[in-house]
């Protein structure tokens, strides 16, 4: 981004908005004030935040663009919670409820890994009746059979719950996960960190102190963890820079997270969307807001977490090639098996092969690298196509069959939930 570009965007802004992001790039980080003034900027303003975000992005980051080759294993959809916006989720009498067998997640994870997964993701539904010890024994089998394979697992609130069902505290349980070979937590199950709005879309799970408990010890237990935001559905501005203000908190206290994701709430399939059960829900962030809060995290993380991500499952790859220009150096993993966006709606598929992640970094004018689980650099590739040889998982030849979806997953009578678990 040459400072000629910089300086005529900076012309036709407002003079509070030019000032602010004057100071970002001199290296003031806003406030959560500051950064709410920023939130609805549009035309000019917005264009001038978003130069701003990629100048920070350059700076911090570098050109590089990453991406992890792993696999989602959503082990169970049966679930004790009722989310307003989750739609993967089933109680334990319905027919569509299923339990994969430890067995089962073991052969899904050496499969990943036959086709070059580093990192399995493990998250699922609180089902009813888990034993306490689940999580753990879950986690030992698949580090006992694939050493080699990262394990990024069991979110705050399925940590809680382990605890919970074990009777042991949440230290506890946490030093019984990493022992058993867990590497690291997803930050998901955070939505808007403030517990008036969680009562809205999810009364009665995990509340914001607990979530802050979960992974404050993570990270002292040396367990790296993410950090999300899900937006677009009740929550004010304000609600968004007090989210990402607390996270920036927690960073300089531990340094234990990787990441941030902001994930667009995904409406068609959601709950309370359907049954207008909460008042005020919106269908979902605009493309202009998505833009913005990309931007202004870059400005109010970027010198704490380092790297910003860009889901492709939420925003599609057309949109997350524009986000590379906003202040993201991320673009997630393959995921081979997504399925808790999808069943709620989104229409972006359920994994992407390393070879389609590259040719949009590469649209985006960036430098693809493939990346593991802690953002180590195993591959950088060219900044163009120059034949570069296929990865196995670009060969995997009828994916769709190989490795499955969730719809056939639910309706399929195999890993029913009730021949799984007794209640």
């Amino acid at each position: 981004m040459s400072g000629a570009t910089l300086e005529s965007s900076f012309a036709a802004v407002d003079k509070p908005v030019r000032a602010l992001l004057e100071a970002c790039l001199a290296g003031h980080e806003p406030t959560w004030q500051e950064a709410a003034s920023l939130a609805r900027v549009s035309g000019p303003s917005l264009h001038a935040l978003a130069l701003t975000a990629d100048r920070l992005r350059a700076e911090q980051a570098g050109d590089v663009v990453t991406y992890v080759v792993n696999r989602n294993i959503n082990f169970t959809n049966v679930c004790v919670m009722s989310c307003g916006f989750c739609a993967f989720s089933r109680s334990h009498r319905s027919g569509e409820g299923y339990f994969l067998s430890i067995e089962e997640v073991v052969r899904r994870a050496l499969e990943a890994r036959d086709v070059g997964a580093t990192e399995v993701c493990l998250q699922a539904g609180l089902a009813p009746g888990l034993d306490g010890n689940f999580y753990v024994e879950l986690t030992r089998a698949v580090k006992r059979a694939a050493p080699e394979l990262h394990l990024h697992a069991f979110s705050p609130e399925e940590v809680k719950f382990g605890s919970l069902r074990a009777k042991i505290s949440i230290r506890e349980y946490l030093i019984a996960l990493k022992e058993a070979g867990l590497g690291s937590l997803p930050g998901t199950s955070a939505e808007i960190l403030d517990d008036e709005v969680r009562a809205r879309i999810a009364p009665g799970r995990i509340s914001t102190g607990e979530w802050l408990e979960v992974i404050r010890t993570a990270h002292e237990l040396g367990i790296p963890t993410t950090s999300t935001m899900m937006f677009g559905h009740v929550e004010s501005d304000a609600d968004r820079m007090r989210h990402l203000e607390l996270l920036r908190s927690i960073q300089r206290e531990t340094g234990g997270f990787t990441e941030f994701v902001p994930l667009s709430f995904v409406h068609e399939e959601a709950p309370m969307w359907h049954e207008r059960t909460v008042e005020g829900l919106r269908p979902g962030p605009t493309g202009t807001e998505v833009t913005a809060l990309f931007a202004i995290s870059r400005l109010m993380l970027g010198r704490s977490i380092r790297n910003l991500q860009v889901s492709w499952v939420k925003e599609g790859l057309r949109q997350s090639e524009a986000l590379l220009a906003c202040g993201a150096n991320d673009l997630g993993g393959t995921l081979i098996n997504e399925s808790i966006s999808t069943s709620a709606g989104a229409a972006h598929g359920q994994r992407q092969t390393p070879s389609t992640l590259r040719r949009a970094i590469r649209a985006a004018g960036r430098v693809p690298a493939e990346r593991d689980t802690r953002y180590r650099l195993r591959r950088t590739f060219s900044p163009t196509d120059d034949g570069e040889a296929p990865d196995a998982l670009d060969l995997a030849a009828d994916a769709e069959a190989r490795f499955g979806s969730y719809a056939a997953l639910t309706a399929s009578s195999d890993h029913r939930f009730h021949l799984r678990i007794k209640h």
